[in-house]
């Protein structure tokens, strides 16, 4: 089974910036699409943003303009630029990798936005 690696979490005051980075130790990594998701306590998880192979980008409406998801195929590595953080970004992230019926998930980073 495969395992990613989320880092980049923590702690960040309202209008602070954070990045997250993925490791996905998978072969052929430039052939998956990516996303990251979030699970607050009590929602269900949701997508964030995500990325085709092609490098085509989507973005859930809360985040558009404040997120950016990126890849570098180079070192299997997925990133999730965050900008302009609001205390409802607060949740556990967590990145996605997926290619025809191989899906794999990280265990999760805490982000968190206080002051």
């Amino acid at each position: 089974q495969v395992q990613l690696v989320e880092s980049g979490g923590g702690l960040v005051q309202p209008g602070g910036s954070l990045r997250l980075s993925c490791a996905a130790p998978v072969s052929m990594f430039s052939m998956y699409a990516m996303g990251w998701y979030r699970q607050a306590p009590g929602k269900q998880r949701e997508l964030v943003a995500g990325i085709t192979t092609g490098g085509d980008t989507n973005y859930a409406d809360s985040v558009k303009g404040r997120f950016t998801i990126s890849r570098d195929n180079a070192k299997n590595t997925l990133y999730l630029q965050m900008t302009s953080l609001k205390p409802e970004d607060t949740a556990v992230y967590y990145c996605n990798v997926q290619r025809t019926w191989r899906s794999y998930w990280g265990q999760g980073t805490q982000v968190t936005v206080s002051s």
